[in-house]
């Protein structure tokens, strides 16, 4: 699945979620460490805890960040 994020530097979160677990995380543009280390750290991880643990996360001045658009992806699968 694709996610055009808002607000972020990345531009696109591209990730599967295989029986209600993170299989895989690919942040297109953005803070290259940070999103390879959010990547890494959130597979695995059942979809509800990492919604939990990454929502409302800002940065700096932004009302948004890469792991909240993370996070947020994330619940439109849930939705849909």
């Amino acid at each position: 699945m694709v996610y055009v994020t808002r607000g972020t530097c990345s531009t696109a979160i591209d990730f599967e979620v295989e029986d209600g677990y993170v299989k895989s995380v690919n942040f297109l543009n953005g803070c290259s460490g940070n999103t390879q280390g959010i990547s890494r750290l959130v597979v695995g991880m059942k979809v509800e805890d990492v919604i939990e643990k990454l929502e409302g996360i800002r940065c700096g001045r932004r009302d948004t960040s890469c792991p909240d658009q993370l996070s947020r992806a994330l619940k439109a699968t849930l939705e849909a």
